[in-house]
Parts: C-alpha cells; structure tokens; sequence
C-alpha cells in the first residue's frame, strides 16, 4: 500500500522517535559490524566535521561565486590542498564532486572531449582499458556517454596485467585506469608502468585513488613503503579521490584533478540556451550542499598533516593486527598483498561463503568478494575495539564449517 503525506503535521518528538526506532533494524555501524559504507577516524573528528557541515547547512555551494564567497574559498582551499597533497604540478586545476562516482564520469566525459579535440572528430567513440578490479563507475560512465570498457583479467598474484592491458589498446582507446588501491583486493596498480604506457601510446591515464587517496600519502609519511601513485607519475593526466572515505570528511565530499587546466577545461559545462542566461557548472549536478564542502574544510583544518599522520599510525598498525589475526586461523588466507586498509581473506580448503553466512547470524555484515571468492572488509578505526570479538567469531566460523563437511554456499557478492 503507497504510503500517503499526512493530514496533519506531526510533532518533533514523535518523527524523531519513529526515525530511531527504525534504525533498529540497521546494521550496527557504530559498532564496527559493517565492513564498509563508513568511515570514522575518533569523535574529535566527527563533531568538527558535521559543525562545519551544519553551519553550511541551508547554503547551495551552485551559487558559491555569486552568493557564498565564503563557500567558493572553502572550496578552493579544499582543492589546493588536495594539489598539493598529490603532488601536481602549478597548473594543475581540479573540483570538488558529490563522490567517487561523479569524480570519474566528469574525468571520463573531460577525458572524452579532450581526446575528441585531439583528433578532430566530435564523433569519436573510443574505448577505456582497465583490469577487472576498476570501479564500476568506469561502466556506468561509459553507458552513459556510449564508450566502450574492455577489461584486462588479473594475473595469478591477483595484480594488474601490464600485458593483458596493453594488448587491449588501440587506436580507439582513449583512456587508461590505474586504481590506488583497487576495492577488491586493496593493492595499488602499478601507476608507474601504466603512466609509462599512457605516454608511449599517447593517452590519457585516470587514477582512481577514491578509496585510498587521502590515506596513501600519510601512510607513506609514516616510513611505510607506498608506490608513487598520483601526479608525481608523468604519465597520469586526472585522479580522483574521495574525502568522505580516508579524509573522514562529512558526505558528500570527493575531489577529481586533473594535471593541466587545459585538460580540466573540458569538464565544464556550458550553456546560455534559456533566457537566464549563462549556465555554468563543473559538475553534474546544479545544486550541491554546501554543507560538504564546509565540513570537508573543517576537517582538513582541524587534523593538518600530523593529525592523518596519527590516525595513519593507528589504523596501519589495526590492519597488521587484523592480517595477523587472520592468518593465524588454519585454512584462510589473505588474498594478494593490500597495500591500506582493504583486505580480503578466503580459503583453498573450504567455501569462505559459508564462514559468511554464520558471520552473518551473529550480527556482523559480511563484504564478499567473488572471484576468488573472498569476504572482504575496508577498515577504519571503527572497526579496532571490537578486533578480538571479530578473530574469534570467524575462528569459531571456520570450526562449524569444517566439522560439517563439504558444501557450497548459495550466497552472492554484493555490493
């Protein structure tokens, strides 16, 4: 039955009350159950980050370079940051998104007409190579804009193939991606030698650092060994990367950046069809909360760089914890070698989905993986009080499921 507006308005206490008494049937984020969808580095953070997102609550950043001055130099900030961060050169440019996924569509559609220019056809096709790991935004943002997306399978060691990739480019071929780190397995691709292919056969390479863009820099401050994976690769021409992940900036906050703002030019749009005049956005979307930008700011502003630095030390120091709690339990094993916090275990002895599955009844959301089959889990420091409980559930998991014998979980991966 379609659920009708009221009659009558109803009071604070009683929406509110009702909205609480739905949250309990959630998952228990707060708690460390859920493996991915949140990020929280401690409450210091949070407060700062949602003050700063509610006291731009009411404001439309569509209008920051006509009404919100204030908005448009948080924004700029923001950006200059994030330049400076992934080390791009002086007349580097970049914007600020709602997520990872308008991120990439704006870097494709940029990349798109760019590579259009480039060969003067407004027709042009072309086509994105990646590995089966990118993000399928790449997918989505290809439906969109009628490009083609051929996938390179992984190698045995689950990495990027450089030759499988190679051999799907060709002269349609408009754009390489290199993901740091990939959501499945949490390993950075090999930017370096894919920035030497994007050169060499002349197209645009687009890093998708979402996941551990504002993560991998402080990691590498902290004297752990992260492969050069942004700007400071010469072949890279846009990245993207998310605040609201390893920022832990309120959502909705991402950034995409491009090497020159020549390329970056292209992600505007740009019309005066309508009798209002000049309509001029770098986004897909017109209206955008101010309120993310704000608290993105607020954020960057209150930790600095000794302030990710710490939060680096402590999650890191988590995921080897995690990795070695996990490896010790017999029959699993990390699959590949995570360079963050994403790791996914599995097993060559028995279905991994049926762990899940137990996981799963006692409270915790379990993040699968399909190929190989895998639970996987994002980290961040939510997920350290409860490390313990966590070890021993799967350990006790892993009991059930070997002494019931063999058989095939009908569970899926997804997202």
């Amino acid at each position: 039955m379609r659920t009708k507006l009221p009659e009558r308005g109803r009071s604070h206490t009683a929406i509110i009350d009702e909205m609480r008494a739905m949250k309990h049937g959630d998952a228990d984020w707060q708690h460390g159950r859920v493996p991915l969808f949140y990020f929280k580095a401690d409450d210091a953070v949070y407060e700062i980050g949602k003050a700063g997102f509610f006291e731009y609550f009411s404001e439309n950043a569509l209008g920051a370079t006509r009404a919100y001055p204030s908005v448009k130099r948080m924004e700029t900030e923001v950006i200059d940051m994030a330049l400076d961060l992934f080390g791009a050169p002086a007349d580097a440019q970049g914007f600020m998104t709602t997520g990872g996924t308008e991120s990439i569509v704006t870097a494709i559609q940029a990349c798109r007409d760019w590579s259009r220019k480039q060969r003067g056809s407004a027709q042009h096709r072309g086509n994105i190579v990646a590995s089966e790991t990118a993000h399928p935004a790449f997918n989505k943002g290809a439906k969109l804009m009628d490009l083609e997306v051929r996938r390179a399978p992984v190698g045995p060691d689950l990495r990027m193939d450089l030759a499988a990739i190679e051999a799907l480019i060709d002269d349609d071929t408009i754009m390489l991606v290199g993901s740091a780190p990939n959501f499945s397995y949490g390993m950075i691709d090999p930017i370096a030698a894919l920035g030497a292919i994007a050169e060499r056969r002349a197209v645009w390479l687009h890093v998708d650092a979402c996941v551990g863009g504002y993560l991998a820099p402080f990691v590498r401050m902290i004297g752990r060994a992260i492969p050069d994976f942004d700007f400071r690769v010469p072949g890279v021409s846009s990245l993207s990367a998310d605040l609201h992940k390893f920022g832990f900036c309120p959502k909705p906050s991402s950034t995409v950046l491009y090497r020159t703002a020549d390329k970056a030019r292209f992600q505007f749009f740009d019309e005066t069809v309508w009798p209002n005049g000049r309509f001029l956005t770098p986004t897909i979307v017109g209206t955008r909360p101010a309120g993310g930008i704000a608290g993105a700011w607020a954020t960057l502003q209150f930790l600095g760089v000794e302030g990710y630095q710490r939060i680096a030390r402590e999650l890191m120091a988590f995921v080897d914890a995690y990795r070695a709690g996990i490896g010790a339990i017999p029959g699993l094993k990390i699959l590949g070698a995570p360079d963050l916090s994403i790791v996914a275990y599995g097993s060559d002895e028995f279905d991994v989905f049926r762990v899940a599955e137990i996981m799963a009844e006692k409270g915790w959301l379990p993040g699968l993986v399909q190929r190989p089959k895998g639970i996987h889990r994002m980290m961040s420091l939510v997920h350290a009080p409860v490390l313990q409980e966590y070890l021993d559930d799967v350990r006790a998991a892993v009991g059930v499921v070997r002494q019931s014998g063999p058989a095939t979980s009908g569970i899926r991966a997804t997202y």
